[in-house]
């Protein structure tokens, strides 16, 4: 799987699984998830993504300090999850693994 298509599936999980409005199309890869700046997530939220990536990606968040960080944005999810799977060449912004 493709970087790009890593970050459409994390989309189509967000849209579908916390039932948002917003179309994956209007989501970038860089908008905040929570807060009122982005797409207003909030804890409960937070809780439905973490089952949804362990359902989705069998990856899960061990507590709420790589939460906040993993779970900010469709770019740190996407690296988290590569970082946690071990998918060499896929990382994207963080540089976390080697390509």
């Amino acid at each position: 799987m493709s970087s790009e298509e890593l970050k459409e599936q994390i989309k189509e999980m967000l849209v579908t699984n916390l039932m948002l409005r917003t179309p994956k199309e209007e989501i970038s890869d860089d908008l905040p998830l929570f807060g009122a700046d982005g797409l207003g997530l909030d804890s409960i939220d937070a809780l439905q993504l973490v089952v949804s990536m362990e359902k989705t990606f069998g990856v899960g968040v061990p507590n709420s300090e790589v939460a906040r960080v993993a779970l900010a944005t469709v770019n740190s999810i996407h690296d988290y999850i590569v970082e946690q799977l071990g998918i060499a060449g896929q990382s994207g912004k963080t540089g976390k693994l080697a390509p």
